[in-house]
């Protein structure tokens, strides 16, 4: 993956609070060096500034933690002082999602060709960006990123709307590191129990396929969910 350090942009410019200040360095500062932009954008205002970025710092950590962060930095530039928020997703198609739902144009937050792993195939690049376009109506339960070879990511969603008929869906990337790409799919279950049972299946290696799903998917990062035990992290190590 290319260097690419980030350039927040605040030169001159103070967090708004010491709180905020607080938050920035815990969450953002203290790794920056660790992060690689992956996609920028910055209003012509100079405003706002959008960031997909990757954090190395992740791997150190807990495994199987979602290794990206969104961040969307919003500047007075008449007062000289800035507020943030931020995201940690397991999907640069969710890092994205939670950026347009901010306000950042779809077009803008793009990767560029070279940054990170291609997109094998159609069915990859329309479920990608139906998932960036549709950012608010499932809400991330749990993720894992296994990010030895194979390179696995699989996500747990949760519908927002109780009437959904496959409330629960599974995301599954899976990348070729010879070909540098990538391919992403999607399961549904009507239960958090049969989603469970997918992934405990999965992890433990049978590698089940994943059951069809209608094509309405929409995703953003809601903490607190769900009200039950969430489903295993991944394999044991």
């Amino acid at each position: 993956m290319p260097s690419y350090e980030p350039d927040f942009r605040l030169d001159g410019y103070e967090a708004v609070n010491d709180h905020v200040a607080d938050q920035f360095w815990g969450h953002i500062g203290i790794e920056q060096d660790s992060m690689t932009v992956l996609a920028e954008h910055h209003s012509d205002d100079a405003v706002h500034s959008f960031y997909v970025m990757h954090n190395r710092a992740v791997t150190w950590g807990i495994p199987g933690e979602p290794q990206l962060v969104a961040l969307h930095l919003k500047r007075d530039p008449a007062a000289r002082t800035f507020q943030f928020d931020h995201a940690e997703l397991p999907l640069p198609s969710m890092a994205q999602s939670w950026l347009i739902a901010r306000g950042c144009p779809e077009e803008k937050i793009l990767l560029p060709d070279g940054m990170g792993t291609a997109s094998a195939d159609e069915v990859t690049r329309v479920l990608e960006k139906r998932l960036r376009s549709d950012g608010d109506h499932f809400a991330l339960l749990t993720s894992y990123i296994h990010d030895s070879d194979p390179v696995e990511t699989t996500v747990l969603l949760r519908a927002l709307d109780g009437k959904a008929a496959l409330p629960f869906r599974v995301l599954l990337e899976e990348v070729d590191t010879t070909a540098w790409t990538h391919t992403l799919r999607e399961g549904g279950f009507q239960t958090f129990e049969a989603a469970t049972q997918w992934w405990e299946a999965h992890w433990n290696g049978d590698k089940p396929q994943l059951p069809a799903s209608s094509p309405a998917t929409r995703t953003t990062a809601v903490p607190g969910l769900p009200a039950r035990p969430a489903p295993p992290r991944g394999p044991s190590r």
